[in-house]
C-alpha cells in the first residue's frame, strides 16, 4: 500500500460520506452537504489516499495564532493500526506547532487515550483545567455516533 497525504487533494463529499460512515460517525453523515461544507471550512485538513481511495483524514478549526482545535482525526477500520493516524495527528502537530494551545475532544476509551498520549497530548483533567461544552439538544453528545 503506497499512501499519499495531501492537504491540497480536493475532498468529495462521496469521499467524506464513505470514510465517515466506514467508522460510524453518524452524526455527521445525517447531513451530507453539512459535511462537505465543514471539512471545506476547516482551517486546515490533510487527507491520506490509496490511489482513488480517502482512507483517512485530519482536519483542524481555529485561528492559526493561538488556538487550533483538532475537529476530527478518523481511519477507515481496515486500514487502523497501520500508522495513518499517527502520521496523521502528527502532521497535525507540526502545522500548528507555532499555536499556544492545540485541542481536542476524543471518545473516552483507553485506547483512544493512549493514542493520543503517544503524541505527546495531555488530558486536560491532568493540568487542573476543565472543559464545557454545549451541544443541541437534539444532536446528543459530541464522542456519540
Amino acid at each position: 500500500m503506497t499512501l499519499v497525504y495531501s492537504p491540497d487533494r480536493p475532498v468529495s463529499q462521496s469521499d467524506l460520506l464513505a470514510l465517515y460512515g466506514s467508522v460510524g460517525w453518524s452524526s455527521y453523515t445525517r447531513d451530507p452537504a453539512g459535511l462537505h461544507r465543514a471539512v471545506a471550512g476547516s482551517l486546515w485538513r490533510m487527507g491520506a489516499w490509496d490511489g482513488p481511495e480517502l482512507v483517512g483524514l485530519v482536519r483542524a478549526v481555529g485561528d492559526d495564532a493561538s488556538i487550533a482545535y483538532v475537529q476530527d482525526v478518523l481511519v477507515r477500520p481496515d486500514r487502523q493500526r497501520r500508522g495513518i493516524g499517527a502520521r496523521l495527528l502528527a502532521a497535525a502537530l507540526e502545522r500548528f506547532a507555532h499555536v499556544r494551545q492545540l485541542v481536542l475532544i476524543a471518545d473516552d476509551e483507553e485506547k483512544t487515550a493512549s493514542f493520543y498520549r503517544s503524541a505527546g497530548l495531555t488530558d486536560l483533567a491532568d493540568e487542573g483545567c476543565r472543559a464545557f461544552v454545549r451541544f443541541p439538544p437534539a444532536g446528543g453528545a459530541a464522542c456519540a455516533p
